[in-house]
């Protein structure tokens, strides 16, 4: 059953169709009185931004509401009838299909996108000079896909059965607790496909900045940063302390700051904590970081194995521990 974006109060229907399929009346929720999925009158490009920007609303759309059938005003009750004892006869569930096909076709773009960014990274080449694919080069990316894919297929084993195994542990509490308690719409509507398809979909703000970064490098400059270099006017109002003040500029030095890894262990980590608090919604926020952290574990093992076996120096296998993080 869909759910409201808003309040995520349980609905019959997101929104009623007349003779023509673009001719459609927005349900309103009867909890929160808002619209209840204003997300299907949007293009995928407004479900793109909104999914970088991390709001709940558009999580909740893809992952709840997708492909719900609307009410049909012109349709007779007699084939409603036989439409709704033909989706209770059915033996699988149809949204969950749709969730395990978007998950194979969705899961492979992104592990190939994060293979690539990390081979730009980890072999990097001058920007004015030619990428030519040669058979080594192709042997090493090959090594790299595969690993990331183990990485990849560790971290959200990890994060499923720790989710599970969290989850059984809220219930039997809160049935210690109080014998009688009706769930939340999103936990009565959860299934284990939603772990990984939200995990997917929180990785796409970690991505879509990477990729960024990966275009357009940041300048290096092999030359030390000066340490006497004269700071701004306004930066002693700022900072009086000159010693922190040289710091703090000196920290966002593109010598100094490392914003690859940043983006991908901060944001990545705070992204995912982020999208599993949507469809986890009656835990509480410590428990979701014990299950991130549980699941970078679980990575970072798996990690230390595929880091020798892909090979290179001692440099090679601690960058590529680094930004194994998702």
């Amino acid at each position: 059953m869909p759910i409201c974006t808003t309040c995520t109060h349980s609905t019959e229907y997101l929104y009623t169709t007349y003779e023509s399929e673009y001719n459609l009346r927005l349900e309103q929720c009867s909890n929160c009185k808002a619209f209840v999925d204003p997300y299907v009158e949007f293009d995928a490009l407004t479900l793109f931004i909104d999914l970088i920007l991390l709001k709940p609303g558009v999580y909740r759309h893809l992952l709840y509401n997708r492909g719900t059938e609307p009410r049909r005003l012109g349709q007779g009750e007699q084939k409603e009838q036989e439409k709704a004892a033909k989706q209770e006869s059915s033996k699988y569930d149809p949204k969950e299909q749709r969730r395990w096909l978007l998950i194979a076709k969705l899961g492979p773009s992104l592990v190939f996108l994060d293979a690539f960014i990390r081979w730009s990274y980890l072999n990097p080449t001058s920007s004015s000079d030619p990428i030519i694919w040669t058979a080594d080069m192709l042997k090493a990316f090959a090594r790299i896909l595969a690993g990331t894919v183990a990485e990849t297929l560790a971290f959200h084993l990890g994060i499923i059965f720790v989710s599970y195994c969290v989850l059984k542990l809220v219930d039997w509490l809160q049935t210690w607790r109080t014998q009688s308690r009706t769930p939340s719409a999103v936990r009565q509507e959860f299934r284990l496909s939603l772990i990984p398809l939200t995990l997917f979909y929180s990785s796409l703000t970690k991505y879509f900045l990477l990729l960024l970064l990966t275009i357009w490098l940041p300048a290096s400059s092999s030359k030390p940063p000066p340490t006497n270099q004269p700071l701004p006017s306004w930066a002693d109002k700022v900072l009086p302390n000159n010693e922190l003040a040289y710091w703090a500029f000196q920290s966002l030095d593109d010598d100094q700051l490392d914003r690859e890894w940043l983006v991908r262990n901060v944001l990545g980590g705070m992204s995912a904590g982020f999208g599993l608090r949507v469809i986890l919604d009656d835990i509480q926020p410590i428990f979701t970081t014990l299950i991130i952290v549980l699941g970078w574990g679980v990575k970072t093992l798996v990690a230390n194995f595929v880091g020798r076996w892909i090979g290179g120096d001692q440099t090679f296998q601690e960058a590529w521990l680094a930004y194994s993080i998702p």
